[in-house]
């Protein structure tokens, strides 16, 4: 089976590159300056979305929002007859239906896709793949889905992968600006963060996530995962679900305007615990 890739950025590179390490595949991205690892794994690399969609059985899309997908449909729509298009980006639900009916349209096929996972999973194929759509669809590429995901979980119809990735990400994002807020206030009390780590990695808290983001607070490495502006991103996403859902979430409100004001602060590209920053920021004398 022949794949496409668009979309080469910190989860979309390491995506394509365990999935060239099986199949036949074929890469765009906006900027050609991350082709070279796809390339030395044996990928080829295309001009435009629609020519990777016509070298392609299997397309799978990981842009950043619902924007950067629309921009480049028109020139993939053509190309998509007989084909199966995967979208593993991060939108709003109603955009996934809509992108779902023009898809039909095209004569294609449509699945959606979003993954629970940072860098390190997408680099070790040990995503969590969230599959919704028509289940003989989504059955019929679950063996494209293996080199990237160490599980893949039919969720249901269109939207309810997203839907399913909003209440992972929910959890995720209260979880990392508690822990970043547990930090910040043991630091605050003149408290050695190696003595924090080692408490918490004694419990029953202690989680390889935890483990991973203080090990990264301690080394002072805030090379992104999983990058503020993501979160900033999710955040948006959750709380317009957690809305239309007529739900109470106070946390992820809290959480969202912390992640805004961290990508207006300048640290947008930086790991999504580098929200400790703002807190820093906050909690210094003038």
């Amino acid at each position: 089976m022949r794949i496409g890739f668009i979309g080469l950025g910190t989860m979309g590179t390491p995506m394509a590159l365990n999935l060239a390490r099986k199949f036949p595949v074929t890469v765009w991205n906006r900027s050609p300056a991350k082709y070279p690892p796809l390339t030395a794994a044996g990928a080829k690399t295309a001009t435009t979305p629609s020519e990777v969609a016509r070298n392609s059985d299997v397309i799978f899309t990981m842009l950043f929002n619902a924007p950067a997908i629309s921009e480049i449909f028109e020139d993939l729509r053509p190309a998509l007859t007989g084909k199966t298009l995967v979208n593993a980006s991060s939108v709003p639900e109603e955009f996934s239906h809509h992108l779902a009916k023009e898809v039909g349209q095209a004569g294609g096929h449509f699945v959606e896709m979003p993954v629970s996972g940072s860098k390190g999973p997408a680099e070790q194929g040990q995503l969590v793949a969230l599959l919704a759509g028509d289940a003989e669809v989504v059955e019929r590429i679950r063996p494209v889905v293996q080199p990237i995901a160490s599980a893949a979980v039919y969720c249901g119809p269109i939207g309810y992968g997203l839907r399913t990735k909003y209440a992972v990400n929910l959890y995720l994002i209260t979880l990392t600006v508690g822990l970043a807020e547990s930090m910040n206030l043991a630091r605050a009390q003149g408290i050695d963060l190696a003595v924090l780590e080692e408490v918490l990695n004694a419990g029953p808290m202690a989680s390889a996530y935890t483990r991973i983001k203080m090990a990264k607070v301690i080394a002072l490495d805030f090379s992104p995962q999983a990058a503020i502006k993501d979160c900033h991103n999710s955040g948006k996403l959750i709380c317009a679900a957690a809305e239309a859902s007529a739900v109470r979430s106070p946390l992820i409100q809290t959480c969202r305007a912390m992640y805004e004001e961290a990508t207006k602060a300048g640290f947008g590209e930086e790991d999504m615990i580098a929200v400790i920053k703002l807190l820093s920021s906050q909690s210094s004398p003038d």
